[in-house]
């Protein structure tokens, strides 16, 4: 069987109430800089992105109020704060044509799905 026939659905979360609130003009895709209990949580489904938004300061783009909860299995050392603000790793002009949109525009940035 070939690997390009299978169709796997990668997504961990959705905001639904995005696509209800808002409607889109452009999508983006980007990483996130994450801290390594943050990627195991997020592997077991426990990320909520209901109220979260992006915002651009600085000539970097951050992401505010995605829910990360800790896993009771987390190093103790480590002091989990699940609502951090969390770096988008995007490349200049994607960043740059986001800046534009949110201060000449007034567009808003948000994350529609997380996979």
């Amino acid at each position: 069987m070939s690997k390009n026939n299978s169709t796997t659905d990668n997504t961990i979360a959705l905001n639904r109430k995005a696509s209800h609130d808002y409607s889109f003009e452009a999508s983006y895709e980007a990483g996130i800089a994450f801290m390594g209990w943050e990627l195991k949580s997020i592997r077991q489904g426990r990320v909520n992105l209901k109220e979260s938004y992006i915002l651009i300061k600085q000539g970097e783009a951050w992401i505010i109020g995605m829910h990360i909860s800790p896993l009771s299995t987390a190093s103790t050392h480590v002091n989990a704060d699940p609502t951090r603000t969390r770096r988008l790793l995007l490349n200049k002009s994607e960043l740059n044509k986001l800046i534009g949109a949110t201060q000449r525009d007034g567009y808003t940035v948000i994350i529609r799905s997380l996979y």
